[in-house]
């Protein structure tokens, strides 16, 4: 029983043994996000009041992070906030498979941004760029020992960015998993009763990981913020 927890993050090929469950998820999520964006009105309804509340505050966010430097990268950090927050809140919802709970697509997203912040940093700084790799004011005899350790850190952060939320996400499925097992269980062998327990449980940790899959899209659109900032302002 416990193997099949692992069921849900199976990649199954539907259509031609190269369309997948994953692909079909994005390919929705971007229908959504098409649809949403034609039906902007002079007066905003709900929704749309709410997606104007965020893009405001992702714009204050990019200009005070980066000394408007990098408002032209709003657009890229709007996307990045959609795409996995979106894609986060409909891996909540009954057999809809979750894309981001791969390290795969959070990897190939955090491992794109850090090269394309570091094309943008040399182009640039050209040969400055490598500064970076030096911490300001440390002593220089110190550089052959400093040098390595800060561009294994630089390198790091396309693992870290992209583990740090296929992990969370991933985790909070298996989370459900486990409990709506107990539930079952419970339920099958006539303890109502004490099937309320794991069922209460899932319900605190069901609003608990709507909270996550926000947050770790905004801590992953945040980082990049910060990338970009450094490859802008070498920091």
């Amino acid at each position: 029983m416990a193997a099949s927890f692992f069921d849900q993050f199976n990649v199954v090929r539907i259509i031609g043994g190269i369309i997948t469950n994953s692909s079909i998820m994005m390919l929705i999520l971007l229908s959504f996000i098409l649809i949403g964006s034609s039906t902007y009105k002079l007066i905003p309804a709900r929704t749309q009041a709410i997606q104007e509340i965020v893009y405001t505050h992702f714009l204050e966010l990019v200009r005070d992070s980066t000394a408007n430097k990098g408002t032209q990268y709003f657009t890229l950090i709007i996307t990045l906030f959609t795409f996995i927050g979106g894609l986060n809140l409909l891996g909540l919802f009954p057999y809809v498979f979750t894309p981001t709970a791969h390290i795969v697509i959070t990897f190939g997203l955090s491992l794109s941004i850090l090269i394309a912040v570091t094309i943008l940093g040399i182009t640039l700084h050209r040969g400055n760029f490598a500064s970076m790799m030096m911490p300001s004011g440390a002593p220089l005899i110190l550089a052959p020992l400093l040098v390595p350790i800060e561009t294994l850190s630089y390198i790091s952060r396309a693992i870290s960015l992209g583990v740090r939320l296929a992990a969370n996400v991933s985790a909070g499925h298996l989370l459900f998993a486990i409990l709506a097992s107990f539930g079952f269980a419970m339920i099958s062998k006539g303890m109502l009763v004490l099937s309320l327990a794991p069922i209460l449980v899932m319900i605190f940790i069901t609003l608990l990981e709507i909270a996550v899959a926000m947050i770790q899209a905004y801590v992953f659109c945040l980082l990049t913020v910060i990338y970009i900032n450094d490859s802008l302002s070498l920091h």
